[in-house]
């Protein structure tokens, strides 16, 4: 298969999975194999809370939307245009790559699936526990765009065999067990990320209320939702609790509840200072991790000590939000829409498995 083949093949999928809505999924005439897919795509979508009690029908369309958008023709070559030396020097050679893939959100190992297709190697994919059926599904759709991708995806239960490189994504514990495990092979090992905001007080509802989806998306499972704040000296959470309001409906998913009522009392057990609105929990924290249903915060003083302390721990930090205090910062609601050529934990994956031997 060439590049500009296996291009276009992810294009169709992207065309596929724009006709997917929690409003209302339209079925388009002109998309391949809608007769096959569409029905029994619809169907899983709405079974993937039986599967994963945490994908409710609204986060796995999102999930699907966010991979719409990224799957155009124009992006996907913007994406690979900065590439074209390496995929010049690449020597051709076929490299089978192994993936263990998280199961936090749904399809969150999607862009590593993409990276090793696109790049013309062969994928070995154990999918987590969490999250089994979306995938292979859309795998199943990519083999019917174009069958040469058959021989190129292998869906694994057990043991990892007969590869040459990794990806693989898990906690801080587990990835210790990656390191040695496949410490004789060229790999990627990722680990426990958390995202921070940086306020000054003077954002806008607007931008509170955005932030929120940085908070709420996907229930705060995944590495880009924010976890920590960092407010100036002095700073009221009054405009705050007021932009969260627009999210209080989390509270009537069963497995949210239980979390924000199991970590609320433990919170209030240890008898530490909360600040609390009924579905969501603040408390002061240097810790960038906190538990689902809360979100830490520290003061800052000066900015600049700030910018520092946040390149000092860059290695567990995924996303920074911010209305450009923090260079390279991301705006408020955007830490769940990324686009192609945002790497997990900044490591270039298309590099890598183009210039591994």
């Amino acid at each position: 298969m060439t590049l500009e083949t296996k291009k276009s093949v992810f294009v169709e999928l992207g065309n596929f999975l724009s006709q997917f809505s929690e409003k209302e999924s339209v079925k388009k005439s002109d998309v391949l194999y809608n007769d096959i897919f569409f029905d029994d795509f619809e169907t899983l979508i709405h079974l993937s809370q039986s599967h994963n009690g945490w994908y409710t029908p609204e986060q796995v369309y999102f999930a699907i939307h966010s991979w719409a958008e990224a799957l155009t023709a124009e992006n996907i070559e913007k994406w690979l245009s900065q590439y074209k030396a390496d995929f010049a020097q690449n020597d051709g050679k076929e490299k089978t790559v192994a993936l263990i893939l998280a199961g936090n959100i749904p399809l969150v190992g999607f862009h590593d699936f993409l990276s090793v297709l696109i790049t013309g190697n062969k994928a070995l994919i154990k999918t987590s526990s969490n999250d089994q059926h979306l995938l292979p599904f859309l795998a199943k759709y990519l083999i019917a765009v174009d069958e040469n991708l058959k021989d190129k995806i292998t869906f694994v239960e057990g043991k990892l065999e007969n590869f040459d490189a990794v990806i693989a994504t898990g906690s801080n514990n587990t990835s210790r067990y990656f390191e040695y495990y496949f410490k004789d092979k060229p790999s990627i090992i990722r680990k426990n990320r958390n995202s921070v905001a940086v306020l000054n007080g003077k954002e806008s509802k607007e931008e509170l209320e955005n932030l929120g989806e940085d908070i709420f998306r996907y229930f705060g499972l995944g590495c880009r939702n924010v976890s920590k704040l960092f407010v100036p000296k002095g700073y009221v959470f009054d405009r705050f609790f007021e932009a969260m309001f627009k999210y209080q409906d989390v509270i009537h998913y069963e497995k949210y509840a239980n979390n924000y009522d199991y970590n609320k009392a433990v919170f209030l057990m240890s008898n530490f200072k909360l600040l609390d609105n009924g579905f969501l929990t603040i408390k002061e924290d240097s810790s960038y991790a906190s538990p689902i249903s809360s979100v830490f915060y520290e003061f800052y003083e000066n900015i600049d000590d700030l910018k520092a302390r946040l390149e000092a721990d860059s290695e567990q930090i995924q996303c920074i939000v911010s209305s450009d205090l923090i260079q390279n910062s991301i705006q408020f609601g955007q830490t769940q829409n990324p686009q192609l050529w945002d790497y997990a934990d900044n490591v270039d994956t298309i590099t890598f498995l183009l210039t591994t031997k």
